[in-house]
């Protein structure tokens, strides 16, 4: 099993393409980054955990897909991830040029970690009704699956409609960049994941050897091996008995949260993570 990190990324915390290069150097496998276009002054939805109140760092996140571009640019090893992205909101055609450059220009490290989206506002905002995001998601996954695998690509969905196209670059992971989806156990979610995507993101490890078994099943009932069902607990607090536990239950990759501050003080959470748990990273 190997150690990733995440970290609510904003304008006020360490600089992201510093992050990527101190957390490869120390040998973590992954890095990952969240995604808000924008949060409604109305806060109509509340957070799923902090209500209407929520933290205010969610006014401020960086956009994902170019900070992970600049993070390729000065890393060789570390895979890039969104933790997560929320796909419903983008333009299919465009979100696919993007991603399919982001994977070729980093040699294939791209993880593409996607949610339903919890703030009904911001989905409401891009033009997308909020009730139908989770069929969204599901036909914009599709969508761009299709443009990445085919040197023509179309869609005819309900929600998406692409006609025979060409589109460039294709992405070095095939037929799509790794894909993981978050969101609470649940036979809806685990047949999406294995319908559109290669695994589960949960955040924490609560419930999750009990989740496992039905996402292996709704693995089987798509024709595809449950063996190769990914399970990716994020944004843990790891301690050595957690990491231990995960690992038994065949997790191949965890990801750590790191604090949301300046550089010196997620450089000591680094260290601290690299001092704890060397046998979780790769050798630099």
């Amino acid at each position: 099993m190997k150690l990733g990190v995440t970290i609510f990324l904003t304008d006020e915390v360490i600089n992201p393409v510093r992050l990527a290069r101190e957390a490869e150097a120390r040998g973590f496998h992954s890095v990952y980054f969240p995604e808000h276009t924008h949060i409604p002054v109305a806060r109509h939805t509340p957070h799923p955990v902090q209500g209407r109140d929520f933290d205010p760092s969610y006014r401020r996140t960086l956009d994902p897909y170019i900070a992970l571009a600049a993070c390729a640019s000065v890393t060789d090893r570390i895979l890039l991830g969104t933790g997560v992205g929320v796909v419903a909101q983008h333009d299919p055609i465009i979100l696919a040029k993007e991603l399919a450059t982001l994977d070729l220009l980093s040699d294939g490290r791209l993880v593409l970690g996607v949610g339903y989206g919890w703030n009904r506002d911001e989905i409401a905002d891009h033009g997308v009704d909020p009730a139908r995001r989770r069929g969204r998601l599901r036909e914009v996954m599709l969508a761009m699956t299709e443009l990445w695998s085919n040197e023509v690509g179309e869609f005819h969905g309900k929600h998406v409609e692409i006609p025979p196209s060409w589109s460039w670059p294709k992405p070095v992971q095939q037929p799509r960049p790794r894909a993981l989806i978050g969101g609470p156990a649940g036979p809806k979610l685990f047949g999406h994941i294995a319908e559109i995507a290669d695994g589960w993101m949960p955040i924490g490890a609560s419930g999750f050897k009990e989740a496992l078994p039905a996402l292996r099943e709704a693995f089987a009932d798509a024709g595809r091996d449950p063996a190769s069902a990914q399970a990716v607990p994020f944004g843990i607090q790891p301690t050595p008995g957690k990491l231990e536990y995960l690992r038994s239950l065949g997790v191949t990759e965890a990801v750590a949260a790191l604090p949301g501050g300046g550089a010196d003080e997620v450089l000591a959470a680094l260290d601290y993570y690299a001092g704890a748990f060397p046998e979780y990273l790769a050798r630099p």
